[in-house]
C-alpha cells in the first residue's frame, strides 16, 4: 500500500513544527515501511513549498496560501490540488488526516480518507472545562462527517468525541506506537540512585503543570534529596494570559524545594532518551490527553512513571502493576507514590520491567503498524467496492 499522512507537524529539521501527534505519525511511517508499505508525508502549514525525499519516505510541505478571509479555503483548495495529483499518478493509495481544527473539512479526494482521533480542539476545550471556537467545533465535525472511516488513539478519545459531536461512527481503535529500538536500554545496569523525577512535555495548564509544583513541594517535605527535573518548551497560559507557565510555576513551589528544581527547556528529540534513562521516575500530572506517547517512551525506558488516572490512563498503565494513577489535583497521594518509588530501587526496577513488558506487547510500532495496515486494507478495500 502507499500510505500518506495529512499534517502540519512531523520531528523534523526542515518541518515548522512537532509534537505527539508529528513523533506518532514517524513511529507509524517507520513501522509501516518495515512491513513493505510506501509512506509519504504532507505537511501544511509550513514556510516554504519543498519536495524531498529521506530515509525511505517522501515529503512535501505546503506553504498556506495568504489571503484575509480565504486563507483556509485556499490552502484546503492546494493540498487537495496536491494530494489528487499524487492519486492520479499511482504515488498514494489512501491519506490519513488527525482531527485536529479540521483541515480536510473542504477537501474532496479521489481516494479514501480516514480521520485519526488524536484529540480535537473540541475535545481538548471539553476536558479543558474552556470554550471552543464555533468554527473549529464546525469544522472538525465535518470533516468527521465526510471521511470514508475514523480511527482513535484510545477508546476514551472516540467514545468522547461521539458525544461531543453528537456522531454515530464505528471508530478503529489503534494505539500510538513507539520504536523500542530507540527507547530501550541495551545493557541492564546498576541505576544511579540520584532520585531525579523528570516531566518531559510542554509545559502548560492542561498538562498538569501548575499542579507539578504543588506535588514536588509534598515530595521534598518528605525526602529533601529529590530533584525534579523539567524538559519541554515554555508556553503561555490560556486562562491568565500570562505568556510564561513556567513563570507561574515558579511562584507555587515553596523555596527550599524550588532550589532542587531544574528546567532545561527544549531539548532535541534525540537527546530526550538520555535523559529518561538517567532519571529514577517520570511523572504526567495532566489534564488532557488522548494516548500520551510520553508515556510509552518513559515506560519502554524500563522507568516507574506516576501519572494522571483520568480517561484513557487505564488504557496504558494498569494501577499498581506498570505504574500508578493519581487524580493531578491530589497531591499528597501523587507524592506519596513518587516518595515510595525513589525510596525504594527494587519495589521501582520491577514496576519498571512491568511497563517496558506492556509496551512491548500492546504499543512498539511493529504491532501498531500491523493493526493499521489491516485497517487500511479494509478501507481501501470498501472503498473499490463502492466505486464499482
Amino acid at each position: 500500500m502507499k500510505i500518506a499522512f495529512l499534517t502540519s507537524e512531523y520531528p523534523h529539521v526542515k518541518a515548522k513544527f512537532a509534537a505527539g501527534i508529528g513523533t506518532s505519525i514517524l513511529n507509524l511511517a517507520n513501522g509501516l515501511m518495515q512491513a513493505g508499505h510506501e509512506v509519504t508525508v504532507i505537511l501544511y502549514g509550513q514556510d516554504s513549498d519543498e519536495t524531498f525525499a529521506e530515509n525511505g519516505i517522501t515529503f512535501y510541505k505546503i506553504k498556506n496560501r495568504r489571503l484575509k478571509g480565504f486563507s483556509w479555503q485556499l490552502t484546503q483548495k492546494k493540498i487537495q490540488k496536491l494530494i489528487r495529483t499524487l492519486v492520479d499518478s499511482g504515488k498514494i493509495d489512501i491519506v490519513e488526516v488527525a482531527d485536529w481544527t479540521g483541515i480536510s473539512s473542504n477537501i474532496q479526494l479521489n481516494c479514501p480518507l480516514v480521520v485519526k482521533l488524536h484529540g480535537s480542539d473540541t475535545y481538548f476545550c471539553h476536558l479543558d472545562h474552556r470554550p471552543v471556537k464555533k468554527i473549529n467545533h464546525s469544522r472538525e465535525r465535518k470533516a468527521l462527517m465526510q471521511a470514508n472511516a475514523w480511527s482513535a488513539v484510545s477508546n476514551y478519545v472516540a467514545q468522547t468525541t461521539q458525544k461531543l459531536f453528537q456522531l454515530n461512527r464505528d471508530f478503529e481503535v489503534i494505539p500510538n506506537g513507539i520504536d523500542l529500538n530507540r527507547f530501550s536500554i541495551q545493557e541492564q545496569t546498576a541505576e544511579d540512585d540520584t532520585q531525579k523525577i523528570l516531566y518531559f512535555g510542554t509545559l502548560i495548564r492542561k498538562k498538569g503543570l501548575l499542579e507539578l509544583p504543588l506535588i514536588f513541594n509534598e515530595v521534598h517535605r518528605q525526602n529533601n534529596q529529590a530533584q525534579l527535573i523539567l524538559i519541554g518548551r515554555d508556553s503561555p497560559d490560556i486562562k491568565t494570559h500570562n505568556e510564561s507557565t513556567w513563570q507561574m510555576m515558579q511562584e507555587l513551589f515553596d523555596a527550599d524545594a524550588k532550589a532542587n528544581v531544574s528546567y532545561l527547556g527544549s531539548v532535541p528529540y534525540d537527546e530526550i532518551k538520555e535523559y529518561i534513562e538517567a532519571s529514577s521516575v517520570c511523572v504526567f500530572p495532566t489534564f488532557a490527553e488522548a494516548l500520551p506517547v510520553s508515556w510509552l517512551e518513559a515506560m519502554a525506558m524500563q522507568k516507574a512513571i506516576v501519572a494522571s488516572d483520568i480517561g484513557w490512563a487505564a488504557e496504558i498503565i494498569d494501577h499498581g502493576v506498570d505504574g500508578f494513577l493519581v487524580h493531578p489535583q491530589q497531591h499528597q497521594i501523587f507524592a506519596q507514590h513518587i516518595n515510595e518509588l525513589l525510596k525504594n530501587q527494587a519495589f521501582r526496577t520491577e514496576i519498571g520491567l512491568k511497563a517496558r513488558a506492556k509496551v512491548v506487547q500492546k504499543f512498539s510500532k511493529e504491532v501498531v503498524a500491523e493493526h493499521n495496515a489491516a485497517f487500511y486494507e479494509k478501507v481501501l478495500k470498501a472503498y473499490k467496492a463502492r466505486k464499482r
